[in-house]
């Protein structure tokens, strides 16, 4: 599943190319991947026009101007493809759909626009979703009720992280990063870099942290998280950003998928192990229980 740096990639893309534009039909193929009612379709989404993509966590919003929005999340194969005059855009797991005519047999939702562009949903494994709903209702669904703080906001202070935190004291520090309701977001690869940067081993206990320790891990994750922003996310994830190009963090990453390789901080060798039931990336020598 994409982590926020992939997901954010999405939405700023989609941001440059879909707000202002108005919808004038949807088809889909799925029921799952579109559960919504063919009244609220027409009352809510048909002539809409979109006034912005936001992102929560993991998920998507598209605020419309009737006061609804779609929400979307892409899962583990989702893929947003948009096709305009002399414009092709994909964002998402990358397949033939990037290049070949759409729409195919993976694509679920297909939102055609007034000016003649269209937005495919592609979803090879039909686990992702759109759903319409009132965007006042949207933070009250049970996904955004349960997940935790977003680690770039203004906000989010390295206290605010450590009382997240403890709520797993007795727990090791990857499971708690890993847990969505703790901090959104953050997944595997950055879990790992984070930590790397924060010179702290994965199965430490979160009740064994220090306050500096804390501290440096919160630093660490927001510099990794806007790092690989930047770098369009992780082609890791096989995700690709709105001009269907891989994410290239991966090509700065100091420990993930590095094993075998030397620690650019000490030069020890990085080696892989299981930590939070994960494949886990350290190094062993700057990184100790």
């Amino acid at each position: 599943m994409p982590e926020l740096p992939e997901v954010e990639t999405v939405r700023a893309g989609l941001s440059r190319l879909i707000v202002g534009k108005q919808i004038a039909a949807v088809d889909f193929d799925w029921p799952k991947s579109f559960p919504n009612t063919k009244a609220d379709v027409d009352t809510f989404l048909i002539s809409a026009k979109i006034m912005a993509v936001t992102r929560r966590a993991k998920v998507l919003l598209v605020e419309l101007s009737s006061e609804y929005s779609l929400v979307i999340h892409l899962k583990m194969t989702g893929q947003l493809v948009f096709r305009g005059k002399n414009i092709e855009f994909g964002a998402g797991h990358p397949s033939d759909s990037l290049i070949g005519p759409l729409p195919d047999k993976s694509t679920r939702v297909t939102l055609q626009f007034t000016d003649g562009s269209t937005l495919f949903f592609n979803d090879q494994r039909k686990f992702g979703w759109i759903r319409l709903l009132p965007t006042v209702e949207v933070l009250n669904l049970a996904f955004f009720q349960k997940v935790g703080p977003e680690p770039l906001a203004s906000d989010f202070t390295w206290q605010l992280m450590k009382d997240r935190l403890l709520r797993r004291k007795n727990t090791n520090i990857k499971a708690a990063l890993l847990d969505q309701s703790v901090v959104a977001g953050v997944g595997n690869i950055y879990a790992d870099e984070s930590l790397w940067g924060a010179r702290i081993h994965p199965a430490t206990m979160v009740r064994d942290l220090s306050d500096s320790k804390f501290k440096e891990l919160h630093k660490s994750i927001q510099a990794i998280l806007r790092l690989s922003i930047e770098k369009g996310g992780s082609s890791s994830h096989t995700y690709v950003n709105a001009e269907g190009k891989k994410g290239s963090y991966m090509n700065f990453a100091s420990v993930f998928r590095r094993e075998g390789e030397p620690c650019p901080r000490c030069g020890m060798t990085i080696i892989k192990t299981r930590v939070a039931g994960r494949g886990t990336h350290i190094c062993p020598s700057c990184q100790r229980v």
